[in-house]
C-alpha cells in the first residue's frame, strides 16, 4: 500500500522542515509521496533554506516530491517581477524573506516559485494551499480561490466525492471536519509543523498526522 505525506505552512522554518521530512521517510522506509501544500517563504528565519531544500527534491528514490503553490509565493514573485508593487508583500513577512536572501533575490529561487502548480489530484483527494468553490469542477478553480479563500473551521463540503487537503488558515491542531483536512499548525508562530497521512488505495480522511515542535529547546 502506498501513503502521501501532505505538509502544511512552513514559512521559512527550514529545521522543523528537516525534522518532519526525516520523520516520514523514517516511518515508511518503502517511499511515497510528500506534498507541500505551499507558503515556503516570508516571517521564518530561513526562506532561501526551505526553497533550496525543496528544488533539490528527494534524496531517496522511493519517493516523490509535489510542491503547490501558495499566496506568499505568489506575492512574492509578484512583487520581484514588478507585476505588483511590494509594499505588501514585505509587510507580509517577505522582508524575512529577503533578509535570508543578504538583500538580493535569487533568481532561480523566485522563477521555481512562479512555476509551480495550483492544485494536485489523486483519485481520492484533492490538495490545494487555500481551498475550493465545492459548486466549480477542479479544472474551473480560481487561482485566486485556490491561493487566497478562507474556509470556517467547522466547515466540511462535499468536493465531488473527494476530500479536500489544504493549509492557509493557521490552526492549533491539525484538523479534520468531514470531507476536508487543515493541515496549517502555524509553525511560524511557534506551534509545530505538521502532516496528513493518507492511504493512496483508500478513501477518506488522514488514517495519521505527524507533527514536530517549531522549536527544540535546550535545557539551560
Amino acid at each position: 500500500m502506498s501513503y502521501t505525506f501532505a505538509i502544511g505552512d512552513v514559512h521559512g522554518c527550514l529545521e522543523p522542515l528537516l525534522r518532519l521530512v526525516s520523520r516520514i521517510e523514517m516511518s515508511r522506509p518503502e517511499g511515497g509521496t510528500i506534498v507541500f501544500l505551499g507558503d515556503y517563504v516570508d516571517r521564518g528565519p530561513d526562506s532561501r533554506g526551505v526553497i533550496d531544500f525543496i528544488m533539490a527534491g528527494p534524496q531517496k528514490k522511493a519517493w516523490k516530491w509535489i510542491a503547490l503553490k501558495g499566496n506568499h509565493e505568489d506575492m512574492m514573485v509578484g512583487a520581484l517581477t514588478g507585476r505588483e508593487a511590494p509594499d505588501l508583500w514585505l509587510l507580509n513577512g517577505g522582508d524575512a524573506t529577503m533578509d535570508s536572501w543578504d538583500g538580493k533575490p535569487i533568481r532561480a529561487q523566485v522563477d521555481w516559485a512562479g512555476s509551480l502548480p495550483l492544485k494536485h489530484q489523486d483519485e481520492h483527494r484533492f490538495y490545494v494551499h487555500a481551498g475550493m468553490l465545492e459548486d466549480v469542477s477542479y479544472d474551473d478553480q480560481t487561482e485566486k480561490i485556490l491561493l487566497w479563500s478562507r474556509l470556517p473551521n467547522d466547515y466540511s463540503g462535499e468536493y465531488g466525492g473527494k476530500h479536500l487537503v489544504h493549509g492557509h488558515t493557521p490552526i492549533g491542531e491539525p484538523t479534520t471536519i468531514g470531507n476536508r483536512t487543515n493541515v496549517d499548525s502555524a509553525c511560524v508562530f511557534g506551534n509545530k509543523l505538521s502532516c496528513a497521512v493518507f492511504h493512496d488505495e483508500t478513501r477518506g480522511p488522514p488514517i495519521e498526522f505527524m507533527s514536530v515542535p517549531a522549536r527544540i529547546f535546550q535545557p539551560a
